[in-house]
């Protein structure tokens, strides 16, 4: 049995007459979304070398002045668990929404599994693990990348060519703030909605701020906010609608019962 395979999916006629009436849909996605591709969530990554590790202990600046290769490890080998998954019906149902309508796709997924669906990503607002940079002077890193097949303890990060620093991930890490331009795309995005446009909360806890916020703004700006998540959460009460299903199951419904009309 497939992801989105199962008993049939519930969406209300509001939700649905909701994206028929829609111009512009902004997608705010999280976690839950890659979990259902068999991305490990923040905490879950952590097995078997790293069990004994707390995950903010290797997610800080400070962690990694201390000791690059350990943190690098870690997070090469999350760039192949990464790698190895697919782009789940959700995923794929986003990209096709876009051809329907206009559609802007906010994540604090910091994979590439939208991309990789065929989705133009608007903002990664956590930043995006394969987004490699120098931890110097900031220059860009599009080289090689050792990813091993099992957890290591400790592996040396490439070397920026501009300057000879150490490559880093392009993740926010604890004590960093949020990539500014990536944030205020996002904000503008939700901002330019009106009554008759969507927003959908798709697979986010509603927990880290402040990306948790913005369902807000477009509640603000006036449109409809639809949440898609099996659990009610912490931004639910910011929302006007709720699907209780996972993103891999609902969004292709939703998307067919809109190009059916």
């Amino acid at each position: 049995m497939s992801q989105a395979e199962g008993p049939a999916v519930e969406v209300s006629e509001e939700v649905l007459e909701a994206l028929r009436g829609a111009s512009r849909v902004v997608a705010l996605t999280g976690a839950g979304m890659s979990a259902e591709s068999g991305v490990p969530t923040f905490r879950d990554a952590q097995s078997g070398l790293w069990e004994q590790f707390d995950p903010s202990q290797l997610a800080t600046p400070e962690a990694w002045r201390a000791d690059p290769p350990f943190v690098w490890a870690w997070y090469a080998w999350r760039v192949g668990l990464v790698r190895s998954v697919q782009p789940n019906p959700g995923h794929c149902a986003l990209a096709e929404l876009a051809d329907l309508r206009e559609v802007a796709v906010v994540t604090q997924n910091i994979d590439d599994l939208h991309e990789r669906a065929g989705s133009t990503v608007l903002a990664h607002v956590h930043g995006s693990l394969l987004d490699f940079r120098c931890m110097d002077c900031g220059a860009p890193y599009d080289g090689e990348i050792e990813v091993p097949t099992e957890p290591v303890e400790r592996l040396d990060p490439p070397t920026c060519p501009e300057c000879q620093g150490d490559i880093r991930p392009g993740v926010v890490w604890f004590g960093e703030e949020l990539p500014r331009a990536a944030f205020d795309d996002a904000v503008a995005a939700l901002e330019a909605l009106g009554p008759g446009d969507v927003c959908l909360v798709v697979g986010t806890s509603g927990i880290v701020y402040p990306a948790a916020g913005l369902p807000a703004v477009a509640l603000s700006a006036g449109a409809t906010v639809v949440e898609v998540n099996p659990q009610e959460t912490d931004v639910s009460d910011m929302c006007h609608l709720h699907v209780r299903d996972t993103a891999a199951r609902v969004l292709p419904t939703l998307v067919e019962r809109v190009r059916s009309g």
